[in-house]
């Protein structure tokens, strides 16, 4: 990380790997850098929380290791497990030779061979490209034993397994926790992290990433697309569409070589930007043509 002295130089690897950040962003990602700090981030989902670790791991050519959290995950799912299928062949195979020496068995059982590594555990060991990208997606899908578990393994960087001792990390990993804030993560481990909100980006920043992510489309589409979708952010909804919602819906646009909106265009391609029903009938009719006559007096100079 040599080269990430400044929190410019943060954004601009970042937007280098086509993610656009705001200020705000690049200055905890370099803090988070500089101090070795796990950096947690909350918004809703689709605002790019995931997208920057792999943008990160991609800049600074790292491995990125993901654990995607999940209801009732527990802590040596995170860690290790061991390969029983494989040591009970080992077993048997050890009973018809007529081996005697226990001991060894045991020892070879219980070794590097039939260890298979979770995402905790691969993200303590050494890389020759330097310490990993440590993503734990959507921690607020799991529960409050495993984020005690967590403020254990982020305060030291070290994980326990019973039949080979403790393993602690040369170098600790870049760690980075998401959530979807549907609940509340405990504050003592988010104390132990730099915090930010992702929000949903205004017009120009996501003209940026739109132009970013889609190239090709054209600058009025693009300009039509995104003043859409943020009126349509407007609107009461069970689910806003995200950043990723919109480059999705203008690469769909561009497969159907549409050239400018239409309300029979986007009620064909509502489900690109809408996941839910309800949210979908909500736009038929006259709705569309209600919201994208709005978005089009929005993009009119004032």
């Amino acid at each position: 990380m040599t080269d990430i002295t400044s929190i410019d130089a943060v954004q601009k690897m970042l937007g280098d790997q086509g993610y656009i950040c705001g200020r705000d962003l690049g200055t905890v990602v370099f803090l988070s850098l500089r101090l070795g700090r796990p950096l947690f981030l909350e918004g809703e989902a689709g605002v790019g929380k995931t997208e920057i670790a792999k943008a990160l791991a991609a800049g600074l050519n790292r491995k990125l290791i993901r654990l995607q959290c999940y209801e009732g995950l527990d802590a040596s799912s995170a860690v290790y497990e061991w390969n029983f299928p494989a040591q009970m062949v080992a077993i048997r195979a050890a009973e018809a030779a007529g081996a005697a020496d226990s001991a060894a068995l045991t020892a070879d059982l219980f070794s590097d061979k039939y260890l298979i590594e979770r995402p905790l555990l691969e993200a303590m060991r050494p890389d020759e490209n330097g310490a990993p990208i440590l993503l734990i997606d959507e921690l607020d899908r799991t529960d409050a034993p495993f984020e005690a578990f967590l403020l254990e393994a982020l305060s030291d960087f070290q994980v326990t397994i019973p039949e080979m001792g403790t393993i602690k990390a040369p170098e600790p990993p870049i760690v980075i926790l998401t959530s979807n804030r549907t609940r509340e993560v405990h504050d003592a481990l988010k104390r132990r992290c730099l915090y930010h909100w992702v929000d949903y980006p205004g017009f120009d920043r996501e003209m940026d990433i739109l132009n970013a992510r889609a190239p090709e489309a054209a600058e009025n589409l693009s300009r039509e697309v995104v003043a859409f979708v943020q009126q349509l952010r407007t609107e009461d909804l069970f689910k806003k569409p995200g950043v990723a919602e919109t480059i999705d819906w203008a690469k769909c646009l561009l497969a159907l070589d549409v050239i400018t909106l239409s309300p029979e265009v986007i009620a064909d391609t509502l489900g690109a930007i809408l996941k839910y029903q309800d949210d979908i009938a909500k736009l038929h009719g006259s709705e569309a043509k209600r919201i994208l006559d709005q978005a089009r007096a929005s993009l009119e100079p004032a």
